[in-house]
């Protein structure tokens, strides 16, 4: 039996999938990576040749590609969200590093437990 840990990848993976197939039909290089952590993503380049890897967020149920509010998009519309990401590859990317848009809900508990 695999652990939640693996079903929640496996899930991503294959939301991250449903993406990439619909952004190469929209002619966007996008190619399925498994991080070093396990964690799926998909790596996008944009109009400028910079690459950013797009995140399957379960718990918001969002795509991301950065920590700013014009980054994320909902992932229950597909159409919607191929839409979107394929605007921003167009505009590029933002400059800068790419944020990292993390939940830790393990400290969120703690703080409510205190």
């Amino acid at each position: 039996m695999k652990s939640i840990k693996e079903q929640q990848n496996a899930y991503a993976e294959r939301l991250l999938t449903a993406l990439r197939d619909e952004l190469t039909k929209q002619g966007i290089t996008a190619v399925l990576v498994i991080g070093e952590d396990g964690r799926p993503g998909l790596d996008v380049t944009d109009s400028r040749f910079r690459s950013r890897r797009v995140f399957a967020h379960l718990a918001f149920c969002w795509f991301y590609w950065g920590d700013q509010g014009d980054e994320r998009v909902s992932s229950l519309r597909l159409p919607v969200a191929v839409e979107r990401i394929v605007q921003a590859v167009q505009d590029g990317w933002n400059e800068g590093e790419q944020g990292e848009l993390s939940v830790d809900l393990n400290r969120i508990a703690d703080a409510y437990r205190s």
